[in-house]
């Protein structure tokens, strides 16, 4: 049932109110009755568009049944024996206002009733006129014009919404296109960006990993020698040491970072990676940290994905602690999410990493997954974006949520796909 809604009085109706009016000056002229009903006919065309935009199920139906009515009594007040009335014609306006909003049996139908309607002066002219079989058949013949009318009406009405509905379908295609086009143009030029960054940090890591080297073997020879005979010198030496092994780790991340991805990938579970990774964060917390409640939903009957069982969990380890220092001190709620999903016509299992923490804000999006972009205070932005190597090097795809946009907990979500099929692997360098 299709729904129309008119702004302002249009062309056609101008054109409706003068066919009308033509009619309202033929004969017969002095019957008043006449003009106030197609007065009527003219005052429900021009509000029919408000009405069933108003009421888009029964407006339709008030509109076909007010226009029977007003045909039923045009004919009544327009000649001695209404049947054969010159306005018989008048029971097309219902039967195509019938077509225009209903299917083809629900045509059918109203244009029953209103053929009911014009039939039912058939009695009353029996009981004063003699009819023979060939009036019987040029009634015939009228009633199945109605249906005629009714049915090309309709059939075009038809065919124009299955048009309208393929380019809607065909525009919506488009979009999805687009968006995917989009997505590709931004995921090639974060790769771009990840391998010049990575060939920076690569050489950049080595070259300062051999004078930490000998920094820190400096400061522990330094503190041996020195022992208790200089306190304060042993204390400084400590530091040293210590500051030199933070540095030590940083540059191990970057070369992390930096360092091509082998992906050997077999079929393994995912929910069973899932729970290895939560444990694995879980034993690192220590005494007195912020409770945070872990909910499980895992699809049913999950089948096996190639994956890397190593780098994988690496990489939801990552997530998962990400998640957990996003909640802060507060604690709150972290969702683990594993079932079947369909992403740019693949089959694949996608896994959701939820929280209820601050979330992420809108204009570091795009930004989240490039080097050196993090929310944490102390964190050096290099997390994420090994965990987006991992992903690439799986064919699959990572993307960020918010719980704000409907989407999960009130918080920030991490969304995985692995494809089902294992692809032709290629290394992932940086």
């Amino acid at each position: 049932m299709s729904e129309q809604k008119r702004a302002a009085i249009n062309w056609m109706d101008v054109l409706w109110l003068v066919l009308l009016a033509l009619l309202a000056v033929l004969p017969p002229v002095r019957e008043y009755h006449k003009q106030i009903i197609l007065l009527g006919f003219g005052v429900l065309q021009l509000n029919e568009g408000w009405l069933i935009a108003r009421l888009p199920r029964r407006g339709p139906v008030y509109v076909v049944l007010m226009k029977i009515a007003l045909a039923t009594l045009l004919l009544d007040h327009t000649g001695e024996i209404p049947i054969n009335s010159y306005y018989y014609p008048i029971y097309y306006l219902p039967a195509v206002t019938a077509a225009e909003y209903f299917g083809p049996w629900a045509t059918l139908v109203w244009t029953s009733v209103a053929s009911a309607a014009y039939c039912a002066y058939l009695y009353p002219a029996l009981q004063e006129y003699e009819i023979n079989s060939e009036d019987y058949g040029r009634l015939a013949i009228r009633i199945v014009f109605f249906y005629l009318a009714a049915m090309v009406v309709n059939r075009f009405i038809v065919d124009s919404r299955r048009q309208t509905q393929r380019y809607q379908e065909l525009a919506e295609t488009l979009a999805e296109t687009n968006r995917r086009l989009e997505q590709a143009q931004a995921d090639a030029r974060r790769s771009e960006r990840l391998a010049a960054l990575g060939q920076m940090s690569a050489g950049l890591a080595h070259e300062i990993r051999n004078p930490l080297g000998v920094i820190k073997g400096s400061a522990e020879m330094l503190h041996q020698k020195l022992g208790e005979s200089n306190p304060l010198a042993s204390e400084l030496a400590g530091y040293i040491s210590t500051e030199t092994n933070r540095l030590s780790a940083l540059v191990t991340r970057f070369l992390d970072f930096a360092r091509p991805l082998h992906a050997e990938l077999a079929p393994q579970e995912i929910t069973a990676v899932l729970d290895r990774s939560l444990q694995a964060v879980a034993l690192n917390r220590k005494e007195g940290d912020p409770p945070v409640r872990v909910e499980r939903q895992y699809q049913a009957g999950l089948p096996p994905v190639p994956l890397d069982e190593g780098l994988c969990e690496q990489a939801f380890v990552n997530l998962i602690q990400n998640a957990y220092d996003a909640m802060g001190s507060s604690g709150g709620t972290l969702r683990v999410t594993a079932a079947r999903a369909y992403t740019a016509n693949r089959e694949g299992i996608e896994a959701r990493i939820e929280d209820t923490g601050p979330g992420i804000p809108d204009e570091l999006r795009e930004q989240i997954f490039n080097p050196f972009v993090t929310t944490k205070k102390t964190g050096v932005g290099l997390g994420l974006s090994i965990v987006s190597k991992i992903v690439d090097s799986h064919h699959g795809t990572i993307r960020v949520e918010s719980g704000k946009d409907g989407n999960g907990l009130q918080g920030a979500g991490f969304v995985v796909f692995f494809p089902m099929r294992e692809e032709h692997a290629v290394d992932t360098a940086s």
